[in-house]
C-alpha cells in the first residue's frame, strides 16, 4: 500500500493482538471478540516512539481506541497529544468509544484532557451521549461538543442522518449516501479519512462530502479498508457512480 515503516516498533517476541467478528443482520447485532491484552501494540511505552519522525507531519491523527488498549497506551497518547501541541503540529481525534475496551466513566475522564483544544474533533452521536452527556438534537449535540473540547472544528456523524459539523463559524450538514449495505466494519474510520481529506485542503465542508461517500463505500463492500482513488472519489460525487464503466 506504500506505507513507510520506518519508524515502526518491532519486537523481537510477544503476540499480536486480535479481533473475531460474529456476522449477524438483524435482529441479532454483529459482534466483536478483542483478543488484545498483553499484544506488542498494548505493551507501547512513550520512549519507543520516534517522535521527531512522528510530528513530521501536517497533520497527527489519533483515535480512542489506543488508550483504551492498556495504561502505558494511554500515556502515549498524552505525550503524543502534549508533543504535537508544543511543536504546533494540528491535532484530528476520533472519540470511536469501544464499549468492550473501557467504561463509558473510565473513557471520558482520560479522553476530555486529550481532545481540550483539537484542531479537527470527530464524534458519533451516541458516543457523544455517553461519554459526553451531550444530548438533544444534532445541532445541539454538535454546539455542545464545541464547548465541552474547545476544538477548532467538530464533526459530528448521526449514522443514516448523515454528519453535521462546526467550522469555527457555521454549522455544515452533509446527507449521507444511500447505500445497499454488506459489511458495517470500516464506516467510521472511511468517514473520518474523507474528512480529513478535505481538512487539508482547507474545505471543510468538501470534507464532509467525501467522508460520507467513502462511508458508504465501506458499507458497500467486504472489509474495512475502502481503495479508491481521487479521480474515482471526484467520479462518485459528479454522480456518475451505478453505472457500467468501459
Amino acid at each position: 500500500a506504500g506505507i513507510d515503516l520506518e519508524a515502526v516498533v518491532w519486537r523481537e517476541s510477544g503476540r499480536i493482538g486480535t479481533y473475531y467478528l460474529d456476522f449477524a443482520t438483524p435482529p441479532r447485532p454483529t459482534q466483536a471478540i478483542y483478543d488484545r491484552a498483553g499484544s506488542c501494540a498494548a505493551l507501547l511505552q512513550p520512549e519507543d516512539i520516534s517522535w521527531e519522525y512522528l510530528l513530521g507531519s501536517r497533520l497527527l491523527h489519533l483515535t480512542g481506541i489506543t488508550p483504551a488498549l492498556s495504561t502505558s497506551c494511554a500515556a502515549v497518547t498524552a505525550e503524543a497529544v502534549r508533543r504535537a501541541r508544543e511543536a504546533g503540529v494540528p491535532i484530528s481525534f476520533d472519540v470511536n468509544y469501544r464499549q468492550l475496551l473501557w467504561t463509558p466513566q473510565e473513557a471520558a475522564a482520560t479522553l476530555t484532557p486529550l481532545i481540550q483544544g483539537v484542531d479537527l474533533l470527530l464524534c458519533g452521536l451516541r458516543d457523544a451521549a455517553l461519554l459526553f452527556g451531550c444530548t438533544g438534537a444534532p445541532e445541539e449535540v454538535l454546539q455542545a461538543l464545541a464547548a465541552l473540547s474547545q476544538a477548532k472544528q467538530v464533526v459530528l456523524s448521526t449514522g443514516e442522518g448523515g454528519v453535521v459539523a462546526w467550522d469555527g463559524e457555521r454549522v455544515l450538514q452533509q446527507p449521507s449516501v444511500p447505500v445497499g449495505m454488506i459489511d458495517r466494519l470500516g464506516a467510521g474510520d472511511a468517514l473520518a479519512a474523507g474528512v480529513i481529506h478535505g481538512w487539508l485542503d482547507g474545505d471543510l465542508a468538501q470534507g464532509l462530502r467525501y467522508g460520507t461517500m467513502l462511508a458508504a463505500l465501506a458499507l458497500s463492500q467486504h472489509g474495512d479498508m475502502v481503495v479508491v482513488t481521487p479521480a474515482e472519489l471526484a467520479a462518485l460525487l459528479a454522480g456518475e457512480g451505478g453505472r457500467l464503466v468501459r
